[in-house]
């Protein structure tokens, strides 16, 4: 028997699940993955080779079925139905249900910051994602910002106009006297339901946001989304260390993201991974900390899969976002917020 968070954190500790699990009569061992991703027990499962592997309906993945017909082993799914019309729980429930968003930024990040845009003027790119998996802090979802928004809010984003409420959020984040400003596309990003267009301009907040909300659009982009976790960033991760910001760098970066914006809105898949890509390699050309030889490695494994990819957030680790057409294996898939919730 295996535990597995496939990338969301538990309500419980793993180590006080094992102790449970290993005291019930009916378990022979109980082991923890030591992987990441959705296959993170690929490991444990070719030490222990077992007849039957089971999962939740809600943990079934192709890429686990495809593994246990590889390996001779029956997949079996169960559905989660509560005996006799009790209740359906889970421990994910025991939570007080926090609707607040995470983001992702899909090209022109940093521009959001004034040391970068004064170089040259451009856009930065965000989508607002549902709370469908407990992403991991320091992973590049603007975790540290909505837990700011958390400590606000607790459970949801309060009601009023968007904008007042994310420079609310924004402000909350960087006191004066804030000496390494977050960018404001955090708290946009997490406010603004859809794709959104921030324009900056050597200022923290942008002079203009535009917003997608159609249907088609955001289903088509949620659709060729794909995460792959690589870890959080180390305590010690400086992504401002080596920095080479140039005007050139800049005008890249924006022009990166103008193309990206178009082709998501033609929904191209080809020309949005070209995009994608350019966007991250001039954020990297100016951060080069950004990456480092394990996440080269890691994108080098997925490049026959994917159009285009960028890492989350400042990079340094977290996730690999890759844009695609079909199944990647180890990935998982987001949703994009519809609707601005709020308490």
């Amino acid at each position: 028997m295996r535990l597995s968070p496939e990338g969301a954190l538990s309500v419980n500790p793993q180590d006080e699940r094992k102790y449970l699990i290993d005291s019930l009569r009916c378990v022979k061992e109980c082991r923890i993955s030591r992987g990441l991703g959705l296959l993170d027990f690929v490991d444990e499962l070719r030490a222990i080779k077992p007849d039957v592997f089971v999962v939740n309906e809600d943990g079934a993945h192709e890429s686990k079925a495809q593994l246990c017909r590889e390996m001779g082993i029956e997949y079996l799914v169960l559905r989660r139905l509560p005996h006799g019309g009790m209740p359906a729980r889970s421990t994910t429930a025991l939570r007080d249900e926090c609707t607040i968003p995470f983001r992702i930024d899909l090209a022109g990040g940093w521009l959001d910051q004034p040391f970068v845009s004064c170089c040259h003027p451009g856009a930065v790119l965000t989508i607002s994602i549902e709370p469908t998996h407990a992403f991991n802090n320091r992973s590049g979802m603007a975790s540290s910002t909505r837990n700011r928004g958390i400590e606000l809010w607790r459970t949801a984003l309060p009601q009023g106009n968007k904008e007042q409420v994310a420079k609310l959020l924004f402000s909350y984040e960087n006191p004066p006297g804030t000496r390494e400003v977050a960018g404001s596309q955090d708290a946009i990003g997490i406010v603004y339901p859809g794709l959104n267009r921030l324009e900056y301009n050597g200022a923290y907040w942008p002079y203009a946001i535009e917003s997608v909300k159609d249907e088609e659009v955001l289903a088509w982009l949620e659709r060729r989304l794909h995460l792959v976790p690589i870890g959080p960033r180390a305590a010690e991760f400086s992504v401002l260390a080596e920095t080479r910001v140039t005007a050139e760098g800049a005008r890249a970066l924006a022009e990166a993201a103008d193309a990206c914006w178009q082709a998501i809105l033609a929904m191209d898949i080809t020309a949005f991974g070209r995009a994608f890509t350019a966007s991250f390699d001039a954020q990297v050309a100016m951060f080069p900390n950004m990456t480092n030889q394990a996440i080269c490695d890691q994108i080098d494994a997925y490049r026959g899969l994917a159009y285009g990819w960028k890492l989350s957030g400042a990079g340094g680790g977290g996730y690999l976002i890759l844009a695609a057409d079909g199944f990647v294996p180890d990935a998982i898939q987001v949703r994009i917020r519809r609707q601005y919730a709020v308490f």
